[in-house]
Parts: C-alpha cells; structure tokens; sequence
C-alpha cells in the first residue's frame, strides 16, 4: 500500500570553515558553501545553486515520469534553470528572495506539441 505522505530529514552543520557547511540526507554527506559575497568561501555550490538543481532535477524526473505514464515517447532532454536575485528589490528588508527564477526545457526524441504538454502537465504538479 502506498501513502500519500512522503517525510525527509536533511542535516546540517558547521565545519571549522567559515561559511561551509556538511549536509547529510540519508547516508549521503556534501558540502554547501555559502558565498564570497557573504565572506563564505564559495568553493562549493551554493544554497541558491543547490535551490535551483534541486527544482531542475524536479523537473527532469517528472517530465520523466509523466511521460511514462501517459506512454508519451520522449528522448534524452534537459532543464536550465535560471534565477536572479536582485537584493535592492526585494518584498521586505527582512527577507532576501529570487526576484525570478526561469527552467528552459530542451527536448529531444518527441514533437514540439507533445513537449509542451509535458511540460504543462509538470507545471500542474
């Protein structure tokens, strides 16, 4: 039987490096440096960096998966995501926000209408 509640527990914690930080999810361990803007040494992906895969990689798998579902062809594609922070135009002071952020999708192995269906059926999700 399956749920419809999915949990996930992530750590982090400080090094003897200003800035860098030791993630762990499950058995996996990685580092996130935070930027040279901050004074972080900014080595590493950053957490916008890490912010902005993770929602690619969301919308790899689940074009992946729709596709599957609906029995849609598709061939080897990609997703670029783009996001911009514009620090004098944020909502409040007290909070510091992507002004936009952009996934361009780029397909192969399927027609551009089938493309932009599953791309909209992601966007739903």
């Amino acid at each position: 039987m399956t749920t419809n509640i999915r949990e996930y527990d992530i750590g982090a914690r400080t090094t003897d490096t200003l800035g860098r930080v030791l993630c762990e999810a499950r058995n996996h361990h990685f580092i996130i440096d935070g930027p040279v803007q901050n004074g972080c040494p900014g080595e590493e992906l950053t957490p916008p960096e890490i912010f902005l895969a993770a929602v690619a990689s969301c919308g790899v798998e689940l074009v992946q998966v729709i596709a599957r579902d609906q029995g849609v062809p598709v061939g080897p594609f990609r997703v670029k995501a783009h996001g911009l922070v514009d620090r004098s135009r944020q909502p409040r002071e007290d909070v510091t926000l992507f002004n936009s952020v952009r996934l361009d999708f780029a397909f192969s192995g399927t027609d551009g209408a089938a493309a932009a269906a599953l791309v909209e059926a992601f966007k739903r999700r």
